[in-house]
């Protein structure tokens, strides 16, 4: 397989016109303001709007530009070795409070996308957990398989199914029966357009860069303007006022990565995750000239930990073409996830003393389901109206167990290391150089400071320093963006911020 080039694109945003909602240029009262136009964020839009409610959302760029335009958007309550985990976390009940939550949202898919005539290429699949070989994984699969039956989960043992549809070996294999795969971006455009359609205001490139609470909720744009509330919902994936709530302690920061291509007509249908190491996820698509493309999933890690992500993008490619023949690789991407301490995501009320302000986040790599999940919750919080797990997904939920407690240390002492690494580093050369499409520290003016040349031969420089909360950013020579290591904000190499929670640019610097 040859060397992939160019910059990353994801399928989804490239297979279909992106939207084009107006930019808010006035200041403006709503009932309710929903910040971020994702699964989370237009899910709970359209259910409030078609109860009467006066709904305004606001996105920072482009609907789907986040997480939800870069997912492998499995629709599946498989998410990995989870449900042996909450039974240990939080006792039977919960755990399969949170399966039945995820089933729920299934559910509510089909039955929205068909009431409202989106179509979205949704098609039912069965969703594969499997360990290729014997060891760790493998103990606490068959431990999964246990808890399987103990939750009364639609599926169990599929080893030899599995075994039948891989081509490379595999020790043994869980199935859940009847999930599914979708377009996300087509889902979300369909939502934007019925929401609309029902009297909600949306608009894109529109930043909000602070929530005031006061007696009534005020949303702080960059533009100057602002939006005054009776209910804020911050649905931006990372919460970007995450200082409320102390958020930024709270949530583990991961990336992970695609590549497409076109495959044979027999390559298995299902949705297939590996549970041991390296990571690997397999789905398919349809595409427009009916076509079968293949999309091939792994090599996760904590964001901004690696400056060299094209290896993980050659990998994966490599994987593509030695067990699927896929002789040309179409698209690359990848995407962020935020994994929450006891693995469960934070949904309600922000903090414990402000009913006004609302969250969604931690969805791990499931926002497909748990964002769902999140809009019917949060809407279902609005209106008053009972919710069965409101209890489970509670941000304000009870104090840390021995586990949480443990991962929470863990979090924030990785955060305290990287900054201190990041104070301390020094550039080993020159600004000057650089060769084309080349990134990473570099010396200017006798000081340390981060450097791209694009291709046409321009140098850009900006301050390392995060706008958040003041680490050192790192080069992603896949992405061509600078990536914090302590709370995942990422930065374009002009400085403009492409994922929160910072909402400030890198300071640019003068040649």
């Amino acid at each position: 397989m040859k060397q992939l080039d160019g910059f990353p694109t994801s399928y989804w945003r490239t297979s279909i016109e992106p939207s084009t909602y107006p930019k808010l240029e006035t200041n403006r009262e709503s009932e309710v303001v929903v910040i971020g136009a994702g699964i989370a964020g237009l899910v709970t839009a359209v259910q409030l709007v078609e109860q009467g409610y006066s709904v305004t959302v606001i996105e920072a760029d482009r609907i789907a530009s986040g997480t939800t335009g870069y997912t492998t958007a499995k629709v599946s309550s498989q998410h990995g070795l989870i449900y042996d985990e909450l039974i240990q976390t939080f006792g039977e009940e919960k755990a399969k409070l949170y399966y039945e939550a995820n089933e729920e949202a299934i559910r509510f898919l089909r039955d929205q996308t068909t009431r409202l005539a989106i179509e979205c290429e949704l098609e039912e699949q069965d969703a594969y957990l499997y360990v290729a070989s014997s060891g760790p994984k493998h103990k606490q699969l068959i431990k999964e398989a246990d808890a399987y039956k103990r939750l009364g989960i639609n599926g169990g043992d599929a080893t030899d199914e599995v075994k039948a549809k891989l081509p490379y070996p595999v020790e043994q294999a869980l199935v859940i029966r009847q999930q599914a795969q979708f377009h996300p971006v087509k889902y979300l455009l369909g939502l934007a357009q019925y929401f609309t359609q029902q009297g909600g205001q949306l608009y894109e490139q529109t930043r909000a860069t602070s929530v005031e609470s006061k007696r009534t909720p005020t949303v702080l744009l960059e533009s100057g303007h602002q939006i005054e509330a009776k209910k804020v919902i911050v649905a931006t994936h990372f919460p970007f006022n995450d200082f409320k709530g102390l958020y930024f302690s709270k949530l583990e920061v991961h990336r992970s990565y695609i590549v497409s291509g076109l495959v044979r007509d027999d390559f298995p249908d299902g949705m297939f995750m590996s549970a041991d190491k390296p990571s690997r996820s397999l789905r398919h698509v349809h595409t427009a000239d009916g076509k079968r493309l293949g999309l091939f999933g792994g090599e996760n890690h904590l964001s901004g930990h690696q400056t060299d992500t094209k290896t993980n993008y050659q990998a994966l490619a490599h994987f593509a073409e030695s067990e699927f023949d896929v002789a040309q690789i179409e698209q690359f991407w990848s995407a962020q996830d935020l994994i929450s301490l006891d693995k469960v995501p934070y949904i309600g009320q922000m903090t414990s003393d402000d009913p006004n302000i609302l969250v969604a986040t931690g969805f791990a790599k499931w926002g497909m389901t748990n964002g769902i999940a999140a809009g019917l919750l949060l809407s279902d919080l609005l209106t008053g109206t009972p919710n069965r797990f409101r209890g489970l997904f509670d941000p304000n939920r009870s104090k840390l167990n021995k586990q949480d407690a443990k991962q929470f240390a863990k979090n924030n002492a990785d955060v305290a290391i990287e900054l201190l690494k990041g104070k301390v580093s020094r550039a080993g050369r020159a600004a000057d150089d650089l060769e084309l499409d080349e990134g990473g520290l570099v010396r200017h003016a006798g000081k340390t400071v981060g450097g791209y040349r694009d291709e046409s031969g321009e140098l850009h420089l900006v301050k390392t320093t995060c706008t958040h909360m003041g680490c050192d950013v790192k080069w992603n020579n896949g992405e061509r963006s600078w990536d914090c290591p302590c709370h995942g904000s990422r930065f374009d190499y002009l400085g403009n911020v492409l994922e929160g929670p910072a909402v400030k640019p890198l300071k640019q610097i003068k040649k």
